[in-house]
């Protein structure tokens, strides 16, 4: 109730008469739901579902330029953040219940979700012909992906103290941090490659402070890095830098590929794969439609 109410009450800040201020906090709402509650699924990223929504460039120009109106961009990111948290708390669990219990039409249905974002990232990226730099470019997207995924985990010792622990754990912070900003790559994943996966979440547990600052504080750093980066490219160079991060996106199609179904599971994983193309591809030209 309390987050219901915090929400409430953000939609009518500022301007209570301005339907069209409300519809878009509605609609900030309910993607960060769906983000929080997807964010948990093996193999999927919460870029990834940012991107397919069409909510990923807000997000990246909100963080980018917080500072050039910081009421109007903390508002939009405190909402979507208190979303996807609720989203988290509601749907993780009972979604990873279903996708244990059917993982195959499950995993299906999030295939054909991220093949029904293709036609939007496509008018993103401002493809008007081919051309032989289109493939290079979503291969080149994949490759990092696939690299990322087979890299062995490091046997760094980030838990020595002193000043070169703290600065390997700000370096770890700034790459984990890209990993979040950019679709395709599981943040738990790289802290996995970093061997930094088990002792964060014993530090977030037992709230131990030496080991989380200097995490946070290359996190933050990172954060804010990646998204001034990433922002300049989407407008400096719209097509491979859209492609890349569509390559980003199809190399993680390997993450959540669950392989080939059983002869009576292949009705039904066709059945939710088109339900996920459809539900997404009819949201993401309804957004292009109302922009």
């Amino acid at each position: 109730m309390t987050t219901c109410r915090l929400l409430c009450g953000l939609l009518f800040y500022k301007k209570k008469g301005d339907s069209l201020v409300l519809k878009k906090y509605i609609s900030t709402i309910w993607k960060g739901i769906v983000i929080g509650g997807t964010m948990l699924v093996p193999g999927m990223s919460g870029g990834s579902m940012a991107m397919i929504l069409g909510i990923y460039d807000k997000l990246i120009s909100a963080v980018s330029n917080f500072f050039k109106d910081i009421k109007k961009h903390f508002l939009f990111l405190l909402v979507f953040c208190v979303a996807a948290v609720t989203g988290m708390i509601l749907f993780s669990n009972p979604l990873l219940s279903l996708i244990n219990t059917f993982t195959m039409p499950a995993m299906y249905f999030f295939i054909g979700a991220i093949a029904g974002g293709i036609p939007m990232i496509g008018r993103q990226a401002q493809v008007k012909k081919f051309s032989w730099k289109l493939p290079v470019y979503i291969i080149l997207g994949a490759l990092a992906v696939w690299i990322l995924s087979v890299l062995p985990t490091s046997s760094t010792d980030t838990e020595s103290s002193g000043f070169f622990g703290s600065v390997m754990l700000v370096i770890a912070g700034i790459i984990a941090a890209v990993a979040l900003i950019l679709p395709g790559i599981s943040v738990s994943y790289l802290l996995l490659v970093l061997n930094l996966y088990e002792e964060t979440v014993k530090a977030i547990s037992t709230l131990y402070f030496p080991f989380l600052i200097p995490l946070a504080i290359g996190f933050a750093a990172g954060i804010i890095l990646t998204t001034k980066l990433l922002e300049m490219a989407m407008e400096r160079h719209p097509q491979p830098t859209y492609l890349i991060i569509l390559g980003f996106m199809l190399g993680a199609v390997v993450n959540v590929f669950p392989g080939i179904p059983s002869l009576w599971e292949i009705p039904v994983c066709i059945v939710t794969c088109a339900a996920g193309f459809a539900i997404i591809y009819l949201i993401s030209k309804k957004e292009a439609a109302a922009s």
